[in-house]
């Protein structure tokens, strides 16, 4: 039990359990119906998240000694020594890329081994030289529905999909900012580069509103894509959209405080839940 938490906590359980439900979102609304064969690459784009989580702790061990949030995480914290997190890493990668290998199409496994690259390849280490490496880095976000829907269908080349990588793609900016500015100071402990240094906390805020207005703008937009056509779950979806933003008017104000941003993050992330959640059921009475 000990070596499955700490598993877990190496693999950055939370985000990739998120990160397998977008990829199950993106398979329900490619395929319109709930299947067995939905759990084959949700589990595969788990072990890869997992994996990637595991090794991006790995690459950053001496940073994140450095700062009070990640200096409790295993590797820092002498629960498990560096090699052994980097075998348990590679480990789960793999296994991710040959469930998808096996089980779906080349088309998803080749998506699941573009989002480990870019993770751990490309953002990784991009986010070392430019407080901007958000924006490249947001393409992560947007990749793992994709995954489903290629698992679905063995395509990816129609409106629905891309709007929908699209909307992952806009919603991982303002998450990531809102992240910063409850974490900022940390970050530049660290010795990242962060946007903390170049804005004072109530530009970023501001800026991070606008975020999240294109963030709920882009979901109000989708039934123009084919998506949440439904007139009862795009009037979920359109409340869902007018609470995010009305949660996060006080980013707005000069006088902003870790409460606001606390609250605005933990609004963007049910958001999100939300929205997977509102697409799922509305392509589900679709069908």
């Amino acid at each position: 039990m000990y070596w499955i938490k700490l598993i877990l906590e190496l693999g950055k359980i939370r985000i990739a359990v998120l990160v397998a439900l977008s990829t199950a979102t993106g398979y329900i609304l490619a395929k319109g119906e709930l299947t067995f064969a939905m759990l084959i690459p949700t589990l595969g784009v788990l072990l890869l998240a997992l994996g990637s989580g595991a090794l991006n702790q790995y690459q950053e061990r001496f940073r994140d000694a450095l700062m009070p949030r990640t200096a409790t995480r295993p590797i820092p914290d002498g629960r498990i020594s560096a090699f052994g997190a980097l075998i348990l890493a590679l480990l789960m990668i793999v296994a991710g890329t040959v469930v998808l290998w096996e089980g779906t199409n080349a088309l998803a496994a080749f998506l699941g081994i573009l989002t480990a690259i870019w993770y751990n390849g490309i953002y990784t280490n991009l986010k070392k030289v430019t407080p901007l490496a958000v924006i490249p880095g947001a393409v992560i976000g947007s990749l793992p529905p994709l995954i489903g829907w290629a698992a679905a269908i063995g395509t990816i080349w129609a409106v629905k999909p891309i709007m929908l990588a699209l909307f992952f793609f806009i919603w991982q900016i303002p998450h990531f900012w809102l992240l910063l500015l409850n974490f900022g100071q940390d970050y530049e402990k660290a010795g990242y580069p962060s946007l903390t240094s170049l804005l004072d906390k109530s530009q970023l805020g501001r800026l991070t509103f606008v975020w999240i207005v294109a963030t709920a703008v882009s979901i109000i937009l989708m039934p123009l894509f084919g998506l949440g056509e439904s007139q009862l779950i795009y009037l979920f979806l359109f409340i869902a959209s007018g609470l995010l933003v009305w949660r996060s008017i006080p980013l707005l104000k000069r006088d902003q405080n870790q409460r606001s941003y606390r609250l605005a993050f933990a609004g963007i992330n049910i958001f999100i839940l939300i929205v997977m959640l509102l697409l799922t059921l509305d392509r589900l009475i679709a069908t």
